[in-house]
């Protein structure tokens, strides 16, 4: 299907851009967010990957998955932005409500603070490692596809995983000890 409308968009039909956009803006903004850490700017690095993935579109040339050229478009266009403004990783600390009304309540609550948990843990992870886990695991895409996307070697992919899933288990360990303190628990 994405090639067709590669297809669309070569020969002029620029409204074709559109299905591009709404396929793959929230992988996109997904995978900038856990290279930059910031809302604001992941919105920025994903706005200006689409801008190159639609400039550059002539010169994909289907060796790969389109989706792995994209992504891999954005992974540059983020870890540029990360070098020309040097930004630094900020805690982010989370406020949970403590109002629970009824169980059903309480479940969502859980499955926030849960998601809200995993998040935060992602933004903690240096941004290598925050990737490398949100390919592997949330995109599901494979070992070849990541290192694909992100230029390294299977190798190195293999490590840097390895890496950010012993750093993810200590962070979310050190944030739910947090949590049940300030939860009193």
């Amino acid at each position: 299907m994405d090639q067709q409308y590669i297809d669309k968009v070569l020969a002029g039909d620029r409204d074709s851009f559109r299905y591009f956009l709404q396929k793959y803006q929230d992988m996109v903004f997904s995978v900038a967010m856990s290279i930059v850490k910031n809302e604001s700017l992941a919105e920025e690095v994903a706005q200006d990957a689409f801008v190159k993935c639609y400039h550059k579109l002539d010169t994909f040339n289907q060796q790969s998955k389109f989706s792995s050229w994209l992504y891999r478009i954005v992974v540059n266009t983020a870890f540029m932005q990360l070098r020309k403004i040097k930004i630094e990783v900020l805690d982010f600390q989370s406020d949970y409500d403590k109002e629970v009304i009824d169980e059903s309540d309480l479940t969502l609550l859980e499955e926030e603070e849960r998601s809200q948990m995993i998040n935060e843990a992602l933004c903690l992870l240096p941004a290598n490692e925050s990737l490398a886990l949100r390919l592997f695991y949330l995109e599901e895409e494979s070992i070849k596809e990541v290192s694909i996307i992100t230029g390294w070697t299977d190798a190195n992919t293999r490590v840097i995983l390895h890496r950010g899933r012993k750093r993810m288990y200590a962070i979310l360990k050190e944030l739910m000890n947090k949590a049940n303190v300030s939860h009193g628990k």
